[in-house]
């Protein structure tokens, strides 16, 4: 099985008419799920999540996503551990050239222990790690 990262801009592009890559987003989606794949997140970028959503389409918007995503067998939510974010600040602090958040770098964490190259994002800072974006303009 094919698994792949998802990253908040993907699923706020994937929920959002509003937002430029919507219709890449769900296209893209609708693909991936077709051929069996299956997406990883965190709870971090779950609370990205919500919070975009709800500045951007309301709380309305942000609770179904959110109970959609909880029953969904697609995806699998993986909880950043102390661990984790040890690694995480390790990242954050060695790249002082990079305007990575210290949630992008939890994700690179996460993304390297599942061996996971692919990111459902159109984020350059998973690009600049070395992962492949699957979401493009």
């Amino acid at each position: 099985m094919r698994w792949v990262f998802a990253d908040t801009n993907g699923w706020i592009a994937l929920s959002s008419k509003r937002d430029q890559l919507h219709r890449a987003a769900v296209k893209l989606n609708k693909d991936l799920l077709k051929s069996g794949c299956r997406y990883v997140t965190t709870n971090f970028i779950l609370d990205e999540t919500y919070t975009g959503l709800r500045m951007k389409l309301g709380h309305t918007a942000a609770v179904d996503f959110g109970e959609r995503l909880r029953i969904s067998k697609a995806v699998q939510v993986i909880h950043v551990s102390a661990e984790i974010e040890e690694e995480a600040w390790r990242i954050f602090t060695q790249y002082a050239d990079k305007d990575f958040s210290f949630t992008d770098c939890t994700s690179f964490v996460v993304m390297k222990r599942l061996e996971l190259a692919e990111a459902f994002t159109s984020d350059h800072h998973f690009e600049q790690m070395g992962f492949t974006l699957l979401l493009k303009p």
